[in-house]
């Protein structure tokens, strides 16, 4: 794993947009694919220092995060995700970082509900108890929790943090009683540090509500050493579960959705696997996602943005900064996924704590 790291924001400057050109009709990609799907990234900060986003020797106490005149104010993000509902956006998913670190997200929040899209948001689950009832009020409608462990030993060693466990598990509570419920919880399983949580993941949830996805290890950004014998396939976590709570597949809730359902045969509710690595869904991709500081991302894996905030910035109207936007998307051809090799896995690409999980 390297030692250090130049962020990519400082390595390459962000993609010129493309020129605008009419193009009537649905606003799909190269690919046919729709756009229906926002993710908005708030802050490149967090108070965890996960292994597989932002290990501690490389986003250390030297490192150097975006100042605040850098990020895009909430009255910017909103004016953005107004624009992209008009574009067909139907879900917003607001992330980070620790989005809960962006002082008064809620004040976000209340801006972007009177849209009318789908509003949810990923969190680490630290500060939910604070939280939960402030964002409900504001209009969010359900979020996720990003869980590695339920073991304590194990939780700490993903999160290289000092934080126990119950704090989150308190989180996920408060976000319950709330009535943010259900609550997703994802689980990044890493081969040899977590994989043997699995079953007691299923287990703890199992029965009540919340919904636990397994997602493989994936190799995003460029720090976290990712290797393809650390990641553990999706089947195995099926057949691992299923050999003790029987399994059945369900159906998508929408085309493009991340998560492949099953449900426990017995009705205990449902879990769900995220196999970007073993079973790519770049054919249904819908995702756009929006950096912190205002470039926009066709892909996760993606090594260049496109500049907007220097389109508001610079007074451009809600008309131009959609066409360009539609631009971008008309001439989108990621496939990463599908044609993921050893040598692509290393090239250099953005962080998530900056473009968003």
């Amino acid at each position: 794993m390297p030692k250090t790291v130049v962020p990519l924001r400082e390595l390459r400057a962000p993609l010129a947009l493309p020129a605008v050109r009419d193009a009537p009709g649905p606003l799909a990609d190269t690919q046919g694919r729709m756009l229906r799907d926002l993710r908005i990234s708030v802050t490149d900060r967090c108070n965890f220092r996960c292994v597989y986003c932002m290990p501690r020797e490389v986003f250390d106490a030297d490192y150097k995060f975006l100042p605040h005149a850098a990020i895009l104010s909430f009255e910017e993000i909103a004016r953005l995700a107004g624009i992209f509902t008009g574009l067909g956006v139907k879900k917003i998913r607001l992330t980070g970082g620790e989005p809960l670190l962006r002082k008064d997200l809620h004040r976000l929040v209340a801006m972007l509900a009177p849209l009318g899209v789908d509003l949810t948001l990923t969190t680490n689950g630290s500060t939910l108890v604070k939280h939960a009832k402030l964002l409900k009020q504001a209009g969010l409608e359900r979020l996720t929790v990003s869980l590695d462990s339920l073991d304590e030993a194990t939780f700490r060693r993903m999160n290289d943090a000092d934080f126990p466990v119950a704090k989150v598990l308190e989180g996920i509570d408060a976000a319950a009683d709330a009535g943010l419920g259900p609550v997703k919880i994802n689980m990044v399983v890493k081969r040899g540090v977590n994989d043997a949580q699995v079953l007691d993941m299923a287990s703890h949830w199992r029965g009540t509500g919340h919904i636990v996805r397994f997602i493989e290890y994936m190799d995003v950004g460029s720090t976290n050493g990712w290797r393809m014998d650390e990641v553990l396939p999706s089947r195995e976590i099926l057949r691992m579960i299923g050999e003790r709570f029987p399994l059945e597949p369900a159906d998508a809730n929408y085309q493009g959705e991340v998560a492949e359902r099953w449900r426990y045969k017995d009705g205990a509710g449902e879990i769900g696997v995220i196999s970007s690595v073993t079973q790519a869904f770049c054919r249904d991709c819908n995702r756009m996602r929006l950096s912190t500081e205002g470039s926009l991302y066709t892909c996760l894996f993606a090594q260049q943005g496109f500049d907007l905030k220097s389109l508001l910035r610079g007074g451009a109207s809600d008309d131009e900064v959609r066409d360009h936007i539609a631009a971008v998307w008309r001439r989108r051809a990621d496939r990463y996924s599908e044609l993921r090799t050893a040598q692509t896995a290393n090239l250099p690409k953005v962080e998530m704590s900056y473009i968003g999980g």
